[in-house]
């Protein structure tokens, strides 16, 4: 039941996702030059929220299933289990039956043989009475003839001991037919105690056979609803696929829409653009830019760190232009071709020269001071840490190392640890 409800929660935020994503598409402009590239990237991260969001509920999905083919495993195991014991209890009904008919036939032969019993005692017991009743009548024996036929005493008594023998045999017979009669009877008793002992042995491995079919039942049918439940997990997770994939294509629908309006706005900027200089890389600038919003200047001895078209993202808040870059951007973007010099911005020692997962390769200047400059996303470098330079001394080319959309050189300074905009240094 719980698992019910969540997949109907699961279902619920699908459709909700579906109806977001629909809403989100309707919204989205159709051409590039309806958006600025700002709210171009604004609709690119709010797909990839959606898409990121999509994605935990395809984990979620994909733990549901496991947990599901858990419980199937699970249930079969169960189902096994009492199939083996509904097969053995069938097995022993079965044997019960088979003891049952045998008590039968036995109960039965028992009865013929006290039924022959009693009919011949009856017969015998009739048949003496009979028989002396006869010899009174006709004369043949009575107690008269014994007392007045006999020629003396010991005549007497031998007659008076010929009744009694005869009468004794008579009694003997009748009695070994009752006790035959008796014993078959006892016998008889005792097949019916243990026949009614099986019939009630037999009534509980019905009722135990008859629970075991209910939990097999009850097996069979849960095992049924994971299955179907197994089903609806994996269209579940192809359609939450699909919506992965139509995220994926729009994305990089949206991306081409943004490169596209990146250059409108970079032409339109340079239709109007008068440069504040025409120095290119290294060629010495006496006065900092204007206008920045970190730090202080330092004085002179400051040069152009590389020659570029644009800034394509200046220093200070910005909407982040692809995962993994920063929304505070702490120094300045320069356009660039790719493997265009770079040179250090001025005197001093490097301290790092190697690679950083958001950096690429990249050089960092100690100048002195306090100050650093710090040249990100090279394609390579040719200067090593320790190693002192001058300014405008070649320290490697632009590219696209690191998290990076394109090629160009993210140049930085930073006062005691506290990054400030690279313009109040080098007007750039």
């Amino acid at each position: 039941m719980k698992n019910r409800k969540r997949l109907v929660s699961i279902l619920s935020g699908v459709m909700a996702a579906i109806m977001l994503l629909t809403l989100l598409l309707s919204i989205l402009p159709t051409h590039a030059s309806a958006a600025s590239s700002s709210e171009i990237r604004k609709q690119i991260n709010q797909l990839k929220k959606e898409k990121a969001e999509l994605k935990e509920k395809i984990d979620d999905v994909k733990d549901q299933y496991q947990q599901n083919e858990n419980e199937i495993a699970d249930i079969i195991a169960r189902k096994n289990v009492i199939d083996q014991e509904v097969q053995l209890l069938s097995e022993q009904i079965t044997n019960m039956n088979d003891q049952l008919s045998a008590y039968n036939l036995l109960i039965a032969d028992k009865q013929d043989e006290l039924d022959n019993a009693e009919g011949l005692y009856d017969q015998l017991n009739e048949e003496n009475k009979v028989r002396v009743r006869t010899m009174e009548e006709e004369g043949e024996l009575s107690y008269w003839e014994v007392l007045f036929k006999a020629n003396s005493f010991s005549d007497l008594l031998d007659r008076l001991n010929m009744v009694e023998e005869i009468a004794a045999s008579d009694n003997r017979r009748l009695k070994q037919l009752s006790d035959a009669a008796d014993a078959v009877e006892v016998a008889q008793v005792d097949l019916q105690e243990e026949k009614a002992e099986m019939e009630e042995t037999k009534k509980e491995l019905d009722a135990a056979q008859e629970e075991m079919n209910a939990k097999r039942k009850e097996a069979e049918d849960l095992l049924q609803e994971l299955l179907s439940k197994a089903d609806d997990l994996e269209a579940l997770e192809a359609e939450f696929q699909a919506m992965d994939e139509e995220f994926l294509k729009e994305i990089a629908t949206k991306e081409e829409e943004y490169s596209a309006a990146k250059q409108a706005e970079w032409e339109a900027y340079m239709a109007t653009y008068v440069p504040p200089t025409t120095a290119g890389a290294g060629e010495s600038i006496d006065k900092p830019a204007s206008g920045g919003t970190g730090g202080t200047a330092v004085g002179g001895g400051w040069v152009r760190p590389c020659s570029y078209t644009s800034i394509t993202s200046p220093f200070g808040n910005r909407v982040s232009p692809t995962t993994g870059a920063s929304t505070y951007h702490q120094g300045v973007d320069l356009d660039t071709g790719t493997g265009w010099p770079v040179v250090a911005a001025k005197a001093g020692r490097v301290t790092v020269a190697g690679y950083g997962n958001a950096a690429g390769n990249y050089v960092k200047i100690d100048h002195g001071d306090g100050v650093s400059s710090i040249y990100m996303h090279l394609s390579n470098y040719c200067v090593s840490a320790g190693q002192m330079v001058s300014a405008g001394q070649q320290i490697g080319t632009t590219g696209a190392t690191g998290v990076a959309t394109g090629d160009h050189l993210h140049f930085g300074i930073s006062v005691n640890g506290v990054y400030v905009n690279p313009c109040n240094y080098v007007a750039l």
